[in-house]
């Protein structure tokens, strides 16, 4: 937001410095950013007249101007400007003059003829010639033939004032106003607040507003209020030089006094305008409704815009006139032919117009104002101030009424506060008359006062102020923070840490890394031809992803659903730097929205995914040349389970479409919890990937793992007593487990078998085709005695009872 001080200075009287007065509104959470002294370096440049002409008698193409500055004697200038002629008046800059360009001036001779000055072009007053006519362009900047002589150029061109540049806050949308501004600036002064009466004559020989258009809301939720003025026997011309100053002062460009008057009310009231051409209004309907899906629109810059239904607009009887909120419609401009000229004020809904905004790549100083909040209530206060500067122009005739939709009024708001909590808010010790005199100074109103309690009127402008808190806050600023004594606030300290969450992500990580494993970090979005390459049936559930509206690239269009294929890419492009024995881990979240609307949050399980392909050791000549396999995956996942004290996890043969059919199983812990899966890729999926090498993977769910870790450890007393080992081999069908068998085993042996190890598998012409020979160390052994061989021989006994009664399993002799 920029503003003059002298457009201030027409609401409130300023006595202060500009420097000073920057400072106190800074202070009082209004910051300025800058300070702009324009027409700094014009103190010595004047307006002149070129009374004489003569040729340079040593070059052709310098000229000697005699130039009357309103002194005595006329000046001798030489210059090289073709575009100058005799009785053209021009800003001189006189001796001792330093230019906004670093040009200083000094007497001199140019090719042996004395000049005493310079005449001086656009760009060397630091006017921005591109808003300038093509003629004043290039050249000397010739002036208006009645522009009084030896007058300073900064009162001519208005450089003489100074511009505030504030950086302010969404939270305060009225500042974003000069009236706004105005009301701090009185605030924190005491001065007396000076507002422009509002006062429109209304033409009763002219139809009412509501005969010329009628306007409606469809969407009250987006747009509660949708107001109009019309205006007959418009006259669209130039602005007024007042007017045309006040909006370039503001760093946007004077096109007519229509339109202009638009944005001056803008920048005056905080409340956008647009004018419509009343005669190119279709069916004389104006109507906020949602775009239509595909719906196009050609705003004011001549560009096609396409909409979606998301976006809302101004529409007429045959389609849409207008972004609103953002920018107006080429088809309802205001142009020099019009005569009838719609006005409307609005309020829309800011998130919806900064996401339009967003979406097309337009935004204009009407959308960030909508986008922060307007006054919903001075809607038409606003209509009035456009309609009487153009009126007091003698630029039209206002029509009687509004054409005015406003389904919901806004209610007056209250708030209340304690005199004594807010002091303990701010550690101060300031009375409830001094509190009131601040607030009725931002013209909040006194409505009730009981005891300690104030009950306020909120003014409508002022939105962001909710609560105590609010009004502590506008208390503190408007009393100096300066002035408040610095205290600490009492708090309970409490030590820091972190969740249970976050110390397995340590855990797991560093297990990983000591597998030797390299930690890989990929982006949270993935694109639907992955589940396709990771063969997921149609109706699984990873494949219902949560889209992303705002997607960086076309390659990550939703959420991802699993880990497995951002590891997968990340293999291949290792793999293609001709990195092939790779080791990698991720562990991080995938959004699962399951069967619940596309509106709500989806679950967010954290999961990690390992990747190992190539060789399991190291090229050397002392190193073997074996690949990684199954086991090597397997082996990781049972040192990660046996970190978290997780050992009775087993592993299940099962089918995961990514995976290998015969070289794949689930991770399982008793009762039947699925903790993840370990297997080599499917060929298929490999294929999709780019990779030629088998790669194995392991997936854990640290959803499903988190509350079953045992964080600290159970001390068991070394066995004080000798320990029995056994070893017994079965015959077995090949659709049997060796992991069942050990389950088996475990749950016969009882407390008195401590561990069981298969160490030996046999498969050869000494048994049938479909059978092998699985062998398995037994180790016995008791805290309380020495085990003797009969009670070990009777429990051996019942495990190949068992085994033979269940799975079929012959001893092998």
């Amino acid at each position: 937001m920029r503003t003059s001080i002298e457009w201030l200075n027409d609401y409130v009287t300023i006595q202060t410095a500009p420097q000073e007065l920057a400072d106190a509104l800074t202070m009082a959470g209004i910051p300025v950013e800058e300070i702009e002294y324009q027409g700094q370096g014009l103190e010595k440049v004047v307006v002149g007249k070129i009374e004489e002409i003569l040729p340079h008698p040593n070059a052709d193409k310098l000229r000697i101007c005699r130039v009357n500055v309103g002194a005595a004697e006329l000046l001798q200038i030489v210059t090289g400007a073709a575009n100058v002629q005799e009785k053209d008046v021009i800003p001189v800059a006189l001796e001792g003059a330093h230019l906004p360009n670093g040009v200083s001036i000094k007497a001199s001779k140019l090719r042996g003829e004395p000049s005493y000055g310079m005449l001086c072009s656009a760009k060397e007053l630091g006017i921005d010639s591109e808003e300038l006519p093509e003629e004043q362009r290039s050249g000397i900047f010739i002036l208006p033939a009645d522009t009084a002589i030896g007058q300073g150029i900064q009162d001519v061109l208005g450089l003489n004032q100074v511009i505030l540049g504030f950086e302010l806050t969404a939270n305060r949308p009225d500042c974003f106003s000069v009236i706004g501004l105005a009301r701090e600036v009185a605030a924190l002064t005491g001065a007396s607040l000076k507002l422009p009466e509002i006062k429109v004559q209304e033409d009763a020989a002219l139809p009412q507003a509501s005969e010329t258009v009628t306007v409606q809301t469809a969407c009250p939720e987006l747009c509660r209020r949708f107001a109009a003025r019309v205006l007959h026997d418009v006259k669209v011309g130039p602005s007024p030089e007042w007017l045309a100053r006040r909006v370039e002062a503001a760093g946007m460009r004077s096109i007519s006094n229509v339109v202009d008057v638009t944005n001056f009310v803008m920048l005056e009231m905080g409340q956008p305008l647009h004018a419509y051409d009343a005669s190119r209004v279709r069916g004389a309907s104006l109507t906020a409704r949602l775009a239509n899906e595909g719906e196009e629109l050609v705003t004011l810059d001549s560009v096609e815009r396409k909409l979606n239904a998301s976006m809302l607009v101004i529409a007429d009887a045959e389609g849409p006139a207008g972004l609103a909120g953002v920018m107006g419609g080429f088809d309802s401009e205001v142009t020099e032919a019009t005569q009838t000229v719609i006005l409307e004020a609005a309020h829309f809904q800011g998130a919806n117009i900064r996401r339009t905004a967003r979406q097309l790549g337009l935004r204009s100083e009407a959308s960030g104002r909508f986008e922060r909040g307007t006054d919903v209530a001075r809607a038409t206060d606003a209509l009035d101030r456009a309609a009487q500067l153009l009126q007091e122009m003698g630029a039209c005739r206002i029509a009687p009424g509004y054409a005015d939709a406003y389904p919901v009024v806004q209610e007056p708001r209250t708030v209340s506060f304690s005199v004594a909590e807010v002091n303990r808010r701010l550690g101060t010790a300031l009375s409830a008359g001094c509190m009131n005199d601040i607030l009725q100074r931002l013209y909040f109103t006194i409505l009730q006062v009981e005891g300690d309690t104030v009950t306020l009127g909120v003014p409508s402008w002022r939105d962001d102020v909710e609560g105590m808190a609010d009004i502590s806050e506008e208390i503190a600023r408007m009393h100096g923070f300066e002035q408040i004594q610095a205290s600490l606030p009492a708090a309970a300290v409490a030590p820091g840490g972190q969740s249970q969450r976050h110390d397995l992500v340590d855990l797991l990580t560093q297990q990983c890394v000591a597998a030797g494993f390299m930690q890989g970090i990929s982006f949270s979005f993935s694109h639907p031809k992955v589940f396709d390459a990771l063969r997921l049936e149609a109706e699984d559930l990873r494949r219902k992803a949560v889209p992303v509206l705002n997607p960086i690239t076309d390659e990550f269009p939703i959420l991802r659903t699993t880990l497995l294929g951002n590891m997968l890419e990340m293999v291949g492009r290792n793999v293609a730097r001709r990195n092939e024995d790779v080791r990698l881990f991720e562990i991080g979240a995938v959004y699962l929205p399951e069967n619940l609307p596309m509106d709500m949050l989806p679950q967010e399980p954290w999961m990690l995914c390992a990747a190992l392909t190539g060789r399991r050791q190291p090229q050397g000549w002392n190193q073997g040349q074996e690949p990684v396999d199954f086991y090597d995956a397997k082996g990781l996942a049972e040192q990660l389970l046996a970190s978290l004290g997780l050992t009775k996890a087993s592993f299940e043969k099962a089918v995961h479409p990514a995976l290998h059919p015969g070289r794949c199983a689930r991770i399982v812990y008793p009762g039947g919890k699925e903790l993840g899966w370990v297997g080599e890729v499917h060929p298929d999926t490999r294929e999709a990937f780019g990779l030629r090498a088998p790669v194995f993977l392991c997936e854990l769910s640290l959803e499903a793992v988190l509350p079953l870790w045992k964080r600290l450890p159970t001390y068991t007393a070394l066995p004080k007593f000798p320990g029995m080992q056994r070893d017994l081999a079965f015959v077995t069908s090949d659709e049997i487990s060796a992991g069942v068998l050990e389950q088996e085993i475990s749950k016969v042996g009882g407390a008195l078998l401590k561990q069981v190890t298969l160490f030996d598998l046999y498969k050869g012409d000494r048994l049938p085709a479909n059978q092998r020979s699985l062998a398995f160390s037994l180790l016995f052994q008791s805290a309380e005695k020495t085990l003797t061989d009969e009670e070990v021989e009777t429990v051996i006994q019942k495990i190949i009872s068992r085994l033979h009664e269940r799975f079929g399993c012959e001893l092998r002799q």
